[in-house]
């Protein structure tokens, strides 16, 4: 299972022996908890429960302590569930960290988006507006027609109109590890990821390699 949580630090640049520079994404993955394994005989699928990030007691209800007291495990914060075919190479408690991953290997990254608030459609869908000329100077990033008058007589349902924008749960396909610092905790990824900094971040083995 190569797969982790963390949270986003932000974007920086790293340059190689050639002087060639990559902007990157500094992430602070791990380490993580094993805090319950899931069986097709209990749970009808097969997969790991990972916590992260450490928090104070005061944090976390009864229920949720209580969990993680059983297989003693620190205080986490964020739970998150990976799907694995061998279940014997986890033990409830083991920890994780980023020295599962090398330098190279091809990775997706799901995060939430930063949220833009109500957006109109050219902002939000990218429409092109209509044309300022013929009396028409505030058409300019209207949405134009939503549909046609007396059939079908309504508007369809999944219409791109103005709307809350971003907020959203993204995954980046295919993005490379440039560096793994398990001293510090630290994956750099080549480009861009979503979320603004200090959001959790999912970082997972390529399913499209």
């Amino acid at each position: 299972m190569k797969s982790i949580i963390g949270k986003k630090v932000g974007m920086t640049q790293i340059f190689d022996e050639n002087g060639t520079v990559t902007p990157v994404t500094l992430i602070e993955a791990g380490p993580c908890y094993v805090t319950q394994k899931k069986t097709v005989e209990n749970d009808g699928y097969q997969a790991v429960q990972v916590g992260f990030q450490e928090v104070s007691e005061k944090r976390l209800t009864k229920p949720q302590l209580g969990h993680l007291q059983k297989v003693n495990a620190p205080k986490l914060k964020h739970l998150r569930e990976f799907r694995v075919d061998d279940l014997s190479a986890y033990e409830e408690g083991q920890k994780i960290d980023v020295s599962i991953f090398e330098v190279g290997d091809i990775v997706d990254v799901t995060g939430t988006s930063k949220g833009k608030g109500f957006a109109g459609s050219v902002k939000r869908h990218h429409f092109k507006g209509g044309p300022k000329t013929h009396g028409q100077s505030d058409r300019w990033r209207a949405p134009g027609s939503v549909g046609a008058g007396s059939t079908p007589g309504r508007v369809f349902k999944g219409t791109r109109m103005a709307g809350r924008m971003g907020n959203e749960q993204v995954t980046i396909q295919n993005l490379k590890v440039t560096l793994v610092d398990a001293d510090k905790n630290l994956l750099a990824i080549k480009g861009a990821v979503p979320g603004s900094k200090s959001g959790l971040i999912i970082i997972r083995k390529a399913v499209k390699r």
